[in-house]
């Protein structure tokens, strides 16, 4: 069965204040919840590998699926406890990867060198790369190895607006901001109302704006995979 490679943030706090951070429960749940329903299998992967912080600030909007997967065993020592390391992955066996977020990506997703290799080459294969709120990070330096541009360079997508930073209270506490990563990528950046679901696809890009964007990715990937499929 193909693969989809889900990856999150080892980063803990933010760096300027004592904050705790890490990935937002309901961006893997939502996405793990429907890609797996729908029979594709999952590794998870780590800029350092090991331990993922989950940030307590996603515990209290947490939904029911989200504490199934919380609660789930496999989840927990797969995704939370014991995450693969880049140089465990081989990309030849992942048809999709997927940036979860959290503001904990902030500071490890976009400059991590293994982790742009590998969703590269999952790009060049014709697989997917996907990420919802601030995982979208990881796409921002990605390159098309055939033509040395950026991957999103012209592409639409979406991500956590600057609105939505500010509304947060966060705008001065972290390094960049998405919306302005992506749009000084080249991007043809869109976004819509405050934490509302909104997705764009682009070829085999799809991006999620929000937490509560990370079902709707996962729909959109499936019907993409199995279109190739049917």
């Amino acid at each position: 069965m193909t693969k989809i490679l889900v990856v999150l943030t080892n980063t803990e706090k933010y760096k300027d204040i004592n904050r705790a951070t890490g990935l937002w429960l309901g961006e893997a749940a939502q996405f793990v919840d429907v890609v797996t329903e729908a029979g594709y299998d999952i590794d998870y992967v780590s800029p350092k590998g090991g331990f993922v912080p989950v940030d307590p600030s996603s515990m209290p909007t947490a939904d029911d699926i989200d504490f199934k997967w919380y609660g789930d065993t496999d989840f927990r020592r797969r995704a939370l406890a014991e995450s693969l390391k880049p140089s465990d992955i081989n990309p030849e066996e992942y048809a999709a990867i997927y940036y979860t977020g959290g503001h904990g990506t902030m500071w490890d997703f976009k400059d991590n060198i293994e982790l742009q290799q590998i969703a590269e080459h999952i790009y060049q294969n014709g697989g997917y790369v996907t990420g919802v709120c601030h995982g979208i990070v990881g796409l921002v330096n990605l390159l098309d190895t055939q033509t040395g541009k950026r991957l999103i360079k012209g592409k639409k997508v979406t991500g956590f607006s600057n609105l939505e930073e500010r509304l947060n209270r966060t705008k001065k506490h972290v390094p960049f901001l998405a919306e302005d990563s992506l749009k000084e990528a080249g991007a043809k950046y869109k976004a819509k109302r405050p934490m509302k679901e909104y997705v764009r696809t682009d070829g085999q890009i799809i991006t999620g704006q929000n937490p509560t964007s990370a079902k709707k990715v996962a729909k959109e990937l499936v019907k993409a995979l199995k279109s190739r499929t049917s």
